[in-house]
Order: C-alpha cells, then sequence, then structure tokens
C-alpha cells in the first residue's frame, strides 16, 4: 500500500460529507496544517501523481547512476518522498557513485561545481554522508568561491541549496584563492539581480527557471533585508509572467520546466500554492503543472509533446515539494534532520 493510501481514505470520506452536508469543511493533510476541500482535491491529485510516478520512475530507470538524467533529481526526488522504493535501489546508486568517485579521484568536474552541489544534494536526501564517500569529501569543492562561482549565478545557487540541505559547515579550502562563506553567495546572488527583479543564467533578460532557483536559494536568508527585497522582486517578477494558463514561458518555450521550478521555490517560501499573485483564470501552478502529466507515462516537456526524462524528473520532485507543503512537512532541500542521521 502506498503511504498516502490511508490519507487518501480519510480526505475522501471527509470530503464526501462535506459535499452531503453542503459545507467547506477544513481537511487536514497533517497535524499542523489545515487546507480546504478544494486545495484537498488538489492534494489527492498530486498524492495519486506521485504514487504512478514512482511506478513509472522505478520502471523505466531500474537502477540510478550517477549523472543529471536518471541519478541525483531523481534520487532527490524519490527520496524526499514517502515512496516505497527498494533499499537496494539507493545502495546500487551509492556504490555506482562511489566507484566513478575513486576513479575521478574525488575530481567530479573541473568546472562544473554544480556536480558536487547535485551530488550532495542527493547523498544528503538518501541519509548518507557527502563528506565522506570513498575516502573523498564531495562538499570540499564548495569552500572555493571562485571556483564555485565560474558558472556564474547557477553555481552559486546550487552551492547554496547544497551547504543549506544539511546546514554544513561551509569547509575551509586550502588552496582557494578567495574562501567560500554563506554570506559570499548570498552576495553573489544579489549582485546578480537584474534591473527590475529576477535573474538570468545569461543575458540580461529574466530567466523564469534561474529566477525560481535563486529564490528557492534566498530562502533562508530572509531575516536580511537585502534579500526580502530582492525575493519580493522575484515574486512580483514571476507573479506578471505567469500566463493565463498558470504557467511560465521561458526563452520562447512554456514548459513543465519552468513551472516546476516555480513550485518548488513558492514551498521554499512557505507560499500558499493557491497564492493569488500565482492564480491566473482559476489555474494555479499546480494545475498547470499537471497539463503536462500522462497517467502511467510521465512528463511531457511541452503541451502535446512527447515524455521527456528532464520533465518527469522535475515535474515529479516539483509535485513531491507540493505534497510536502500540504502535508507540514519540511521543503524539498531542507534536510537537517536526514543529515543528523548519516551513516
Amino acid at each position: 500500500m502506498f503511504r498516502f493510501q490511508k490519507i487518501k481514505q480519510i480526505t475522501a470520506f471527509i470530503l464526501c460529507i462535506a459535499f452531503l452536508c453542503g459545507i467547506s469543511a477544513p481537511v487536514y493533510a497533517s497535524d499542523t496544517k489545515p487546507i480546504s476541500t478544494a486545495e484537498a482535491a488538489e492534494y489527492e491529485k498530486i498524492c495519486s501523481a506521485i504514487d504512478d510516478l514512482t511506478v513509472q520512475l522505478l520502471k523505466t530507470t531500474p537502477q540510478a547512476k550517477p549523472g543529471s538524467i536518471g541519478g541525483e533529481w531523481l534520487i532527490l526526488g524519490l527520496a524526499r518522498s514517502d515512496a516505497e522504493v527498494p533499499e537496494n535501489y539507493y545502495n546500487q546508486y551509492y556504490t555506482a557513485l562511489k566507484t566513478l568517485v575513486k576513479q575521478k579521484k574525488g575530481v567530479l568536474h573541473q568546472r562544473k561545481y554544480t556536480e558536487y552541489s547535485r551530488t550532495v544534494l542527493a547523498l544528503t536526501a538518501m541519509g548518507k554522508n557527502p563528506a565522506s564517500v570513498n575516502g573523498y569529501n564531495l562538499l570540499a569543492p564548495l569552500g572555493d568561491y571562485k571556483a564555485a562561482v565560474q558558472q556564474g549565478v547557477n553555481g552559486a545557487v546550487f552551492a547554496l541549496l547544497a551547504l543549506d540541505s544539511g546546514d554544513y559547515p561551509v569547509p575551509k579550502h586550502k588552496t582557494a584563492r578567495i574562501k567560500a562563506t554563506r554570506n559570499l553567495y548570498v552576495n553573489y546572488i544579489l549582485g546578480k539581480e537584474l534591473s527590475g527583479g529576477g535573474w538570468a543564467l545569461n543575458g540580461t533578460t529574466v530567466d523564469v527557471d534561474m529566477t525560481a532557483m535563486a529564490l528557492q536559494a534566498l530562502a533562508p536568508y530572509r531575516d536580511n533585508k537585502k534579500v526580502s527585497a530582492a525575493v519580493d522582486r522575484g515574486l512580483q517578477k514571476l507573479s506578471a509572467m505567469q500566463n493565463k494558463q498558470g504557467g511560465f514561458t521561458a526563452y520562447g518555450v512554456t514548459s513543465c520546466e519552468s513551472t516546476a521550478q516555480v513550485i518548488v521555490a513558492l514551498t521554499a517560501l512557505d507560499i500558499d500554492l493557491n497564492d493569488k499573485r500565482f492564480v491566473k483564470n482559476d489555474n494555479s501552478t499546480v494545475d498547470h503543472l499537471l497539463r503536462y502529466y500522462q497517467k502511467g507515462k510521465g512528463f511531457v516537456h511541452t503541451i502535446g509533446g512527447e515524455i521527456n526524462a528532464m520533465a518527469t524528473e522535475q515535474g515529479f520532485y516539483a509535485l513531491v515539494a507540493a505534497e510536502r507543503f500540504y502535508a507540514g512537512k519540511n521543503s524539498l532541500y531542507e534536510m537537517t534532520a536526514e543529515a543528523q542521521i548519516q551513516k
């Protein structure tokens, strides 16, 4: 039985009673977070899709391996859900990672330090120690500020997400020209904000995905007035860019992935997924995301397109982020509890 079955049964019962009585009764997805009957119906759709996608992902990727697709993002999504995943599934990935790390002598990439950040996120989600993988500390490169930001704002964003995922101390890097600190990464992101709000991977045109990712990384630092103001501007920009179907367009394409990143950002900021700023013509971000979902298959990148592995993995972990929000759990990247019990 999947993890949501009990919640589904309770939710269905309450919805039925509410319908018969002609009332809009509050529904509790957890002990702490009340949701309306309309939100309960959305939560039901999210849970059902997660159950189905778990089956599909395990079927299409019977063994996860180090890498972006079919690797760390898949592991993150599965581990952050309460999905019934064979323990050996995670062990196989970890064994493959240890082999790779040994072969590369701990150097996952010379320039793309997001390789380290992404791997740290997956390991933290699994309850594994990223500071000790076959004798190598995969957190250590994130202590080199200049090296980590070679990729621009993307590098700083994911360095922060990785370090904050387990509340890890910033590693002391012996040979770094500039030793990293959280403040350096935060200020780098703030310094890359575009005029009028928002961020871009490259250039001066606001990029939905990069803006959403920057908001995810800045979420824990909102007690800083400069951060809070930048976050507000970013949210205003995203709200203005949302279309009538509840989705977002980046580089001329309205895609599943852009909507997925906004959902992760909203949940990281503890913003209701039905916040009026992000509902257009009664279409929420979740409504739009589910338009790309095909039951028994996965997610398409664009409406009318074919099933896409990247879209499926990002759509999946966005739904997991939404489920965690409704259930009153920690956000997708907040994994300090998992870090405390690392093996």
